[in-house]
């Protein structure tokens, strides 16, 4: 593994802060290194947002030997206002259900704005 991921320029749908939290809830025992690969953000992105994310309740960690098992709070409602009783579990399982999508490689997907 080499060097800082590619920088991303504009917006997204989803925030890093998720994308992390799904990193780790497909893995709860992945490094920081590994984290950042996946989610093409630099080590200290995401040492960072694991921070913000344990600060505000939505993931602790337990040191085993030399790395980190980390959990996440399933029942944590999401901290926007319009996302009023979404929790994390809600919101990564919508996640979890677009990764394993594409891992299959289907290009036959939800028909929105196709016509057809």
């Amino acid at each position: 593994m080499g060097g800082v991921p590619e920088p991303h320029t504009g917006w997204t749908f989803i925030t890093n802060h998720a994308r992390v939290l799904a990193a780790i809830a497909d893995d709860h025992n992945a490094r920081v290194r590994d984290i950042a690969a996946h989610c093409r953000l630099t080590e200290r992105a995401v040492q960072k947002i694991i921070a913000d994310l344990e600060q505000a309740g939505y993931l602790s960690h337990r040191r085993e030997g030399r790395s980190n098992s980390y959990r996440i709070e399933p029942s944590k409602v999401l901290r926007h206002p319009a996302e009023a009783g979404l929790t994390v579990a809600s919101l990564l399982g919508l996640l979890v259900r677009d990764e394993v999508h594409r891992a299959r490689g289907s290009a036959d997907g939800p028909a929105v704005g196709r016509e057809g």
